[in-house]
């Protein structure tokens, strides 16, 4: 889940995509958009997504084969979207390996509920939880809520999927590489002064000194650590 929180949104229609771009960057998801099948495929083969939105509709292929080969490509959940309510275009979407299907016009609490049960029934599959706790820090991983102490932090998206993978990991050393790897992408290992910025903001928000942080703690030349322990930064 760390890997990734963007999210390939398929369809030819620009209301449609600022629609959904609007409320999925609400919640904290990155977005990319293709307006028709192949530009689609090719953005899945050079990213790494969250979740794609498919509509059926689309000038360029049938909507069906592109789910097929959107599966086909990656194990990435898949909500189709569609004007047609018949149950022959349903069962044909989801046997071709959708996860959902939401139908034309839809409510934008509908399809949020949708992406997260496509996300946690994801989650589930890999073996992974949808929440995370550390210490007296708790996060929601697919409502992209962290507390501590029971108050809110307000975290950006990249903090968040930062303090995210570092929980996963949590009381082990996760190196440079991984972090950018997992939150920024592969080909990022020149980005450490990025990594260091975000770690020094995230610092600001959850430690109660970050001049002497004993949560994320530094590992010289190699990485950072999350502990719950209140120990002395090495």
């Amino acid at each position: 889940m760390s890997a990734s929180q963007d999210i390939l949104i398929i369809d030819d229609e620009p209301a449609i995509r600022r629609f959904l771009k609007s409320s999925l960057i609400a919640h904290g998801f990155g977005i990319v958009e293709a307006e028709t099948g192949r530009a689609g495929l090719a953005a899945l083969a050079r990213g790494r997504f969250a979740l794609v939105v498919v509509d059926l509709g689309l000038p360029d292929m049938d909507g069906h084969d592109l789910v097929r080969a959107v599966r086909q490509q990656s194990p990435v959940p898949i909500i189709v979207l569609s004007v047609r309510d018949d149950e022959t275009g349903k069962v044909a979407a989801l046997d071709g390996g959708a996860d959902d299907y939401v139908t034309k016009p839809f409510g934008i609490d509908e399809f949020m509920a949708r992406v997260r049960a496509a996300l946690r029934h994801r989650l589930q599959q890999q073996g992974q939880s949808a929440s995370l706790s550390v210490g007296d820090l708790t996060i929601d991983v697919l409502g992209r809520e962290a507390k501590q102490g029971g108050e809110h932090l307000k975290l950006s998206r990249r903090e968040f999927d930062l303090l995210v993978y570092l929980a996963e990991h949590a009381g082990k050393v996760v190196t440079h590489h991984q972090a950018l790897t997992h939150v920024w992408g592969p080909g990022h290992d020149e980005y450490i002064e990025y990594l260091r910025v975000y770690v020094r903001q995230l610092r600001q928000k959850i430690e109660t000194d970050p001049q002497n942080p004993k949560l994320i703690q530094t590992v010289p030349g190699v990485g950072y650590r999350l502990t719950a322990e209140p120990g002395a930064q090495p």
